[in-house]
């Protein structure tokens, strides 16, 4: 099928041994490739109920039918497994200059499983499999760890595609099985949520490299070509796309401020005092700031940040992203951009993810307030965060507690009605007492409380439906999810979103794999994919019940402007969703519609 080299690369690491799949166009067509190809081949694969860190729980890496193709913003790849930190479906999605070398090997998908009785590195390209010692890397953080293995394979980061090699590694957190560890690349680009670190390190596999020069065929070259052109100029004048090169994802710390939803002091107000001092404006006035862009991306959204004074002056990254200056910013009040880019530094050294991260170090600090640790941690201080962050990686004292995630420290604390997450994994920083929307969002994603799978804060922070209407958002919700299911498929990037509407999509999908779907077939694909998801996670234990949001977001107004969401609108968003997913009234899937 046109998009797809129709072959699926599978390796057993315990045995050492590997063997090539082949796909048919049926299977491809049904499922395409990224979230619908990797979640047909975790139901296939994976063995009900296995434990998130056994040799049998199957790794899969994903990609799409645009990946290596003019298609702007499809530089980027997909992990696939069940989650260490929710045990129910994970996804975790990766942009860089990745994707097109891994494309550059000649498959659609890789389902690696097993594990080694030994740290060891996969070298991966066109030609074979290669398992190499990594007796030698483990222990290194992950740029170390990046940069040793390409050099042990003799090759670069720079270059074409067919030139270069990429790795993907993990670092400490991910050897020391932390249940959010994250897979890293390119430095500072993170697969970050749900713990695919974890499994990459239980498999005592420490990176994986990829080189190659097959080129994936697409059914009408001249088509995405002409499209990509199109949507550069587009780009050109968009508002969005320039506010994103200016300011990147920090120019979120304003508006959240501003709609009173940024979540402050663990979840406790909805307005950071001082957020201006770690402000997007705040990194471009106290960093050397540079616009960075993936592979195939005119946006550049990502920011090459130095500080350029105090005690980390030099230290550089790429970021902070909005999602890193909430977590430390406003969860553990750190009122200092470069304080905030140091404790990031260290989360992606030791390859955690900074949401998490930063929900746990304030929730240690809420711990300590309330005497339920012996430990003293007040907010505010930077040092006793990143030594935390650093006690988690390596599993020392209170960090073994907190390396086994927000379920497993409130339970041993005493502190279930304090602690903040769906399914085991903390929300992003939109508090839906504010946006309603996005509880639904947290509620309901399949992988717990994700803000990526449907970006649900976009319409309700621009106007496009008021954050607290209840009536008529589960619509718009499904709207804004099909859309982003696809994208997840195809692989594309989110930030793209404005600028691949509906026909876009169809434009994409015909350029590339030569089928004819317009929204009525997207919107079919999409609802199926989740259902397929869906299932996944009931057959690995969940429940409708699970499907919730904590219960002080019902309870514990805001104080700024007393904000909940309640139960009732909650119970009608959620209704409303089920009904128009085809499910029934408690969330379950109906009789043979999935297949």
């Amino acid at each position: 099928m046109h998009g797809f080299f129709n072959r699926i690369l599978k390796i057993d690491v315990t045995e050492r041994s590997f063997s090539i799949r082949e796909l048919s166009d049926k299977e491809l067509e049904q499922s395409l490739g990224g979230k619908g190809l990797a979640t047909e081949l975790l139901l296939e694969e994976n063995p009900p109920g296995v434990d998130p860190l056994a040799p049998e729980n199957n790794l899969i890496i994903a990609l799409g039918p645009v990946t290596d193709t003019p298609i702007y913003g499809s530089c980027r790849h997909g992990i696939f497994t069940k989650s260490p930190l929710t045990g129910l479906y994970s996804e975790s999605y990766s942009g860089g200059n990745a994707a097109e070398v891994i494309s550059r090997t000649g498959y659609d998908a890789f389902i690696i499983r097993g594990a080694s009785d030994a740290p060891i590195f996969l070298e991966i390209s066109d030609e074979t499999v290669r398992f190499h010692s990594a007796a030698d890397l483990w222990g290194m953080d992950t740029y170390a760890a990046e940069d040793a293995v390409l050099e042990k394979i003799g090759k670069k980061r720079i270059g074409s595609a067919s030139q270069r090699a990429a790795a993907l590694v993990i670092g400490p957190a991910g050897e020391n099985l932390v249940r959010f560890a994250l897979v890293e690349n390119d430095y500072w680009r993170s697969s970050g949520r749900t713990g695919v670190g974890a499994v990459m390190g239980s498999k005592k596999i420490k990176a994986i490299c990829f080189h190659g020069s097959q080129k994936r065929p697409i059914a009408f070259p001249d088509e995405a070509a002409a499209f990509a052109k199109e949507i550069m100029e587009k780009g050109k004048t968009d508002a969005g796309v320039a506010s994103y090169r200016k300011y990147g994802t920090p120019a979120l710390v304003a508006t959240l401020n501003k709609f009173k939803a940024f979540p402050t002091q663990y979840w406790s107000k909805g307005v950071l005092d001082g957020w201006q001092e770690i402000s997007a404006d705040a990194i471009n006035e106290k960093c050397d700031a540079t616009p960075r862009a993936c592979a195939r991306c005119f946006i550049a959204c990502g920011k090459l940040s130095t500080v350029k004074e105090g005690p980390h002056k030099g230290l550089q990254i790429e970021g902070p992203e909005y999602e890193t200056l909430y977590a430390f910013g406003g969860l553990c009040l750190i009122k200092s951009v470069e304080e905030i880019i140091y404790l990031n530094d260290i989360c992606d050294r030791v390859g955690i993810d900074t949401i998490t991260a930063g929900n746990l170090a304030a929730f240690t600090i809420e711990a300590s307030r309330r005497g339920r640790i012996k430990e003293k941690y007040g907010y505010g201080d930077a040092d006793a965060i990143a030594d935390l962050l650093k006690k988690i990686a390596y599993r020392q004292g209170i960090g073994a507690v907190l390396a086994e995630g927000i379920k497993k420290a409130a339970q041993t604390w005493g502190m279930e009605d304090i602690a903040i997450h769906v399914k085991g994994m903390e929300p992003a920083g939109y508090d839906p007492r504010v946006l309603k929307g996005m509880g639904l969002a947290y509620a309901t994603s399949d992988r717990g409380a994700c803000h990526l799978r449907s970006t649900f804060y976009k319409p309700e922070l621009s106007g496009m439906i008021p954050p607290d209407q209840i009536e008529g958002k589960a619509e718009m919700f499904i709207d804004f999810e099909d859309r982003h299911t696809l994208s997840d498929s195809l692989i594309t990037c989110r930030f793209y979103r404005d600028l691949y509407p509906w026909e876009a999509l169809s434009r994409i999908v015909h350029a590339t794999t030569g089928l004819n779907w317009g929204k009525d077939e997207i919107k079919s694909f999409a609802g199926r994919v989740l259902s397929r998801c869906r299932e996944f996670n009931i057959r690995e234990g969940m429940t409708p019940k699970d499907d919730s949001l904590p219960s002080r977001f019902h309870t514990e107004p805001l104080p700024e402007s007393g904000n909940v969401i309640s139960e009732d609108d909650l119970d009608r968003l959620k209704r409303d969703y089920y009904r128009l997913r085809g499910w029934d009234e408690r969330g379950f899937l109906m009789g043979d519609k999935l297949h």
